[in-house]
């Protein structure tokens, strides 16, 4: 493999790895505030719809940005409310929304640009560090991606810190162990697992919109395609770990990036297979053959003063 295809196949890696980070982050610290945000799926999609639509209404990408982002908090306020106020299963709940906001965005797909689905999308510009874009393959291939991505990135540092350093992630960190400590200690559960859900959920929308506005400037039906789900099963991957969740990510980016590499290597591998290899290794993280894995004490557990 000469530099070029290298500096292709990572830069693929990144860019189709990038919506999972963004969307993992947000999903880790609702796991590790106790609450398993299932319709990560659902949420990345309806903030994908959102984008376009609010790019298409606007002629901004950034404004689409954030319609996308603020337009998902009521479904995570449905989520919140389902697994937190009611106690429902979280699991089933989730997969429930997925369904919903499958149904709702096709519909409102075809409704508003159903006669017109060729129309011009405004899209999220292209960043590169200032100190590497002149840098041969580097900055041109590698490191040339959405500017959401960078942003994602510092969120994520960001909320690393946050969860270790401050009193805010202390708590949140508690309350996916023990929440009835945290109860006891005069913090509300209810407001702090409202807010990990509600983060979720707009972590989720952009990476949603990262897929539609940031990618390929268009939406199609159910175009997410599993992303949701991916994103849950790298932070199993990743042992409910920031760091390591980022990259599982960056692996199941380069299980997909080479669904395109391969054929220009020569290697002739079924397509299924290549398309299959990313659910494959999700499949091995859920199963536990990568190690122990220690999840939140708390985490599925309804919490009753």
């Amino acid at each position: 493999m000469n530099m070029e295809l290298l500096a292709i196949f990572a830069g693929s890696s990144i860019r189709l790895a990038a919506p999972l980070i963004i969307a993992s982050t947000g999903e880790l610290i609702s796991e590790r505030a106790g609450v398993l945000n299932m319709s990560v799926e659902g949420m990345m999609l309806t903030g994908a719809f959102l984008g376009v639509a609010g790019a298409s209404i606007t002629g901004n990408a950034e404004w689409g940005l954030l319609i996308g982002v603020l337009g998902v908090i009521p479904l995570a306020l449905l989520q919140a409310f389902l697994s937190v106020t009611l106690r429902a299963n979280q699991i089933v709940t989730g997969i429930g929304i997925n369904i919903l906001a499958l149904g709702a965005t096709t519909l409102a797909y075809r409704e508003m640009f159903g006669a017109r689905s060729n129309a011009v999308i405004p899209g999220l510009d292209k960043w590169s560090p200032p100190l590497l874009r002149d840098v041969p393959l580097l900055g041109s291939e590698v490191l040339n991606q959405v500017w959401l991505l960078y942003l994602g990135l510092l969120i994520l540092l960001l909320c690393a810190v946050v969860m270790r350093r401050t009193a805010l992630g202390i708590s949140l960190n508690a309350v996916g162990v023990s929440p009835r400590a945290v109860d006891q200690s005069g913090l509300s559960v209810t407001r702090l697992r409202y807010g990990a859900v509600i983060f979720s959920g707009m972590m989720a929308a952009a990476g949603g919109c990262l897929l539609s506005i940031g990618n390929i400037h268009t939406f199609t039906e159910g175009m997410t395609n599993g992303t949701g789900y991916l994103a849950i099963a790298a932070i199993i991957f990743g042992n409910w770990k920031i760091g390591r969740t980022a990259l599982a990510c960056l692996l199941f980016g380069a299980a997909s990036a080479l669904q395109f590499q391969l054929p220009l290597l020569g290697i002739q591998v079924p397509t299924a297979l290549l398309i299959m290899l990313p659910y494959l290794l999700a499949l091995i993280a859920v199963a536990g053959l990568m190690g122990r894995q220690t999840a939140p004490a708390a985490l599925t557990q309804p919490y009753q003063r």
